[in-house]
Parts: structure tokens; C-alpha cells; sequence
């Protein structure tokens, strides 16, 4: 039986006491002062979330840099994220910080039986309420990637829902073409 996320929220915790946690194998995020402990990842998650950063790194304009799990990104005071994989401005990262201060220009979010509730309700509803421009669902299970970007009125809609062979090509933060089954080939 696969481990599930474990909100705990009877306390309104700070990232100095996040950061104070024991090293575990768990990642620890900061959702609204909550903090959520979530199992490592099954291998499948991994797998398609390697795949992907290779597919985005070799697309990505030299301006911008792709990223893996773990770097936190500090949404805000009360709000800590570790997305699987970010793009983000070269000249967004501050070199006395140890995480990324600013909004990422696309998130995605790997998909797994333990985070998948965090994922797609807390975490969307976080990048979306932060301005994060795009945000991409990858479910590993089902071979879908599901992006969302920003409207005019700062919410999230739909732009992209692809299964299996179906190719997407996404035009924020830079062009690249994904197909969900290549990701896990």
C-alpha cells in the first residue's frame, strides 16, 4: 500500500521550523502555514519526471533554466513548494538565496497515488494564487499531461489535455512539444 501526504495543520508552521525538520527522505513543503510531509516518489514518477527535464532542457532558450526537485520555491512568508520539475529566469536567482524567491515561469507537478490530492487541488491553487504563468499535471499512470496557464483575469484554464501518443506543443515559457507516452518510454 502506497504511503499517502500527511497534512498536518493544527499548527501555523514557519519555514525556520520546516527548515529545522530532521533530513528523512520525505520532502516538506509549507502550504498556508500547513505543512505537508509526502513520501519519496515511486519510480515511475521519477522516471517520467527525468524524461521530461530532458525533453524542456533541450528546448530551453539559454535565458532560462530548467530545474528538478528539490529547490524550494517561496511563494510566500507562509508558502514553501518543491515543484518536480520549474523553469524559471536565469536572472531570478539570487546568489546569497539557497531557493527561488520569485514566481517560476512554469511549474509541473508529477503526478503520484501519495500527492496526487496536494498536487491538484492545494498546489495548483497555490501556483495559480502566486501568478505562476503555467503550470503542468503529469500523470504517469495514464500518460496525461494537463497544462494550465493564467488567464486575463489571473486564473487558471485549460489549455492542453493530451493522452499517450497524442503531441502537445506549448508555446509558455518557450516552445517544446511533449508527448505523454515518450515520457515513459
Amino acid at each position: 500500500m502506497e504511503a499517502m501526504a500527511l497534512v498536518i495543520d493544527d499548527h501555523v508552521w514557519t519555514r525556520e521550523e520546516r527548515d529545522a525538520l530532521p533530513a528523512d527522505g520525505s520532502r516538506h513543503e509549507l502550504i498556508d502555514g500547513a505543512l505537508v510531509v509526502t513520501p519519496a516518489p515511486h519510480w515511475r514518477h521519477e522516471w517520467a519526471s527525468t524524461e521530461l527535464y530532458d525533453v524542456l532542457r533541450l528546448a530551453c532558450p539559454d535565458e532560462l533554466k530548467v530545474f528538478t526537485a528539490p529547490l524550494d520555491v517561496t511563494l510566500a512568508v507562509d508558502t514553501v513548494v518543491e515543484p518536480d520539475l520549474l523553469v524559471a529566469r536565469r536572472t531570478d536567482f539570487d546568489p546569497g538565496r539557497y531557493d527561488l524567491a520569485v514566481v517560476p515561469l512554469l511549474v509541473v507537478e508529477v503526478l503520484s497515488p501519495s500527492t496526487r490530492g496536494v498536487d491538484q487541488v492545494l498546489k495548483l491553487r497555490c501556483y495559480e494564487q502566486a501568478g505562476t504563468p503555467s503550470c503542468w499535471l503529469v500523470d504517469p499512470d495514464t500518460a496525461t499531461l494537463t497544462a494550465y496557464e493564467l488567464d486575463s483575469d489571473g486564473h487558471y484554464q485549460s489549455v492542453a489535455e493530451v493522452t499517450g501518443d497524442e503531441a502537445w506543443t506549448a508555446t509558455q515559457p518557450f516552445l517544446v512539444t511533449i508527448r505523454p507516452a515518450d515520457l515513459l518510454a
